[in-house]
C-alpha cells in the first residue's frame, strides 16, 4: 500500500510547493488558515506564481516568498511535498509538473467530489497533523504513456487517469480499431473509447459503465462512450501490454486526450497506449484509504430507502 514517510517535525528544512489553478472567494479563509500552519512548522514554501499573484491581496504571509515555479522545468527537484489546493483536475495538473521526480503530492479539496483530492476542509487539521507526526503513506500509482507518430502533448506525453479518442466536429460515431499487443481485439462503432489506469477507474471510464479498480492494481481498463454495439462492455486487461488504435469516421479530424488535456489527430495518426517506466506518489493519511473514500464518494453499498 505504500511506506511510512519522514515526519516533518524529524526534519531540520523542508520544501513545501504550493499549487492552485482557481479558487472561490469563500476559499480564501482555509488557505489562509493552511498557509499559516504550514508557515508555523518553519516550512520553506512554494508558491505556484500565477497563484501567489491571485491570492496575495488576500493573505497575511510572516515573510514573502522567495522560490515560485510556473511548471515543470522550474519546479525545484529537492522539493519534500507538493500541496494542491482544489479539485481532481487540479491534482492531475500537478502530475505533468511533478513527472519522474517522485515528489510526493497531496491534495486538498476545495471542489466537490474528490477522489484524488481527498483531503476536505473538515479534515485539514487532523490531515496536518498527521503529516507532522509522520503517520501518513506514500501510495504509488501507475500512469500510461502515449507513443504516437507526430508529437502530442509536449514533453508530457503521459496520464494518471485516463487516454481517450473521441469524435469530433461531426455528430457521427467513430470505428476504432484496437489491437493488443498488434493482436486484434475489436472494432469500436462509438462516440468514443477510454483507456483508463486503476486510478482512472473511478472517473470517467465509470460514468460510461467501468469497473472500479484497486489502485495497486496492475491493469488498463478500456471502456467505450456510447457504444453502437450493444453487447460490448468494458474490458480489463494487464497493463505490459501495449494498446494501439487505427481510428476511421465521416470527420477528417479526431479528438485525443490525457485526462484533462487534448489534441486534435486525423486517421493517419498512429496511437500506441503503454505503462509508463516511472509512478506518481500520492500522500494518504492513515485514517484515508480506497475502501473509505469509494465508501464516502460513491455511497458504495448504503441503503437509502429508510
Amino acid at each position: 500500500m505504500g511506506y511510512i514517510y519522514t515526519p516533518i517535525a524529524n526534519k531540520n528544512y523542508m520544501l513545501v510547493a504550493l499549487y492552485n489553478r482557481s479558487f472561490e472567494a469563500d476559499d480564501v479563509p482555509m488557505l489562509q488558515r493552511i498557509i499559516h500552519k504550514l508557515e508555523g512548522y518553519n516550512l520553506q514554501l512554494v508558491f505556484y506564481k500565477d497563484f501567489y499573484e491571485r491570492i496575495k491581496t488576500h493573505l497575511t504571509l510572516q515573510k514573502a516568498p522567495q522560490i515560485f515555479f510556473t511548471g515543470r522545468q522550474d519546479l525545484p527537484l529537492h522539493t519534500d511535498m507538493l500541496f494542491s489546493f482544489g479539485g481532481d483536475g487540479t491534482m492531475l495538473d500537478t502530475v505533468t509538473f511533478v513527472g519522474n521526480s517522485n515528489i510526493p503530492i497531496i491534495g486538498i479539496n476545495l471542489g466537490r467530489l474528490g477522489f484524488l483530492a481527498a483531503i476536505s476542509e473538515e479534515e485539514i487539521e487532523g490531515a496536518l497533523s498527521s503529516l507532522v507526526r509522520g503517520s501518513y503513506s506514500i501510495e504509488k500509482r501507475s500512469l500510461l504513456h502515449l507513443d504516437a507518430n507526430i508529437p502530442l502533448f509536449g514533453d508530457t506525453p503521459f496520464g494518471l487517469n485516463e487516454f481517450t479518442i473521441h469524435r469530433k466536429d461531426s455528430s457521427s460515431m467513430i470505428k476504432i480499431h484496437t489491437y493488443l499487443n498488434g493482436e486484434f481485439l475489436n472494432t469500436y462503432w462509438s462516440d468514443g473509447l477510454i483507456v483508463a489506469t486503476p486510478t482512472g477507474s473511478t472517473g470517467y471510464s465509470l460514468s460510461c459503465g467501468g469497473p472500479v479498480v484497486f489502485p495497486q492494481a496492475s491493469n488498463f481498463i478500456i471502456t467505450p462512450v456510447a457504444p453502437h454495439n450493444l453487447n460490448l462492455r468494458s474490458i480489463v486487461v494487464p497493463d505490459d501490454v501495449v494498446i494501439t488504435f487505427e481510428v476511421e469516421g465521416r470527420s477528417d479530424t479526431f479528438l485525443c486526450t490525457l485526462d484533462s488535456r487534448s489534441e486534435t489527430i486525423n486517421s493517419h495518426t498512429q496511437l500506441a497506449i503503454r505503462k509508463e517506466n516511472f509512478n506518481i506518489s500520492l500522500v494518504r493519511p492513515h485514517e484515508h484509504n480506497f475502501l473509505k473514500t469509494i465508501r464516502q464518494k460513491l455511497y458504495w453499498g448504503i441503503d437509502k430507502r429508510n
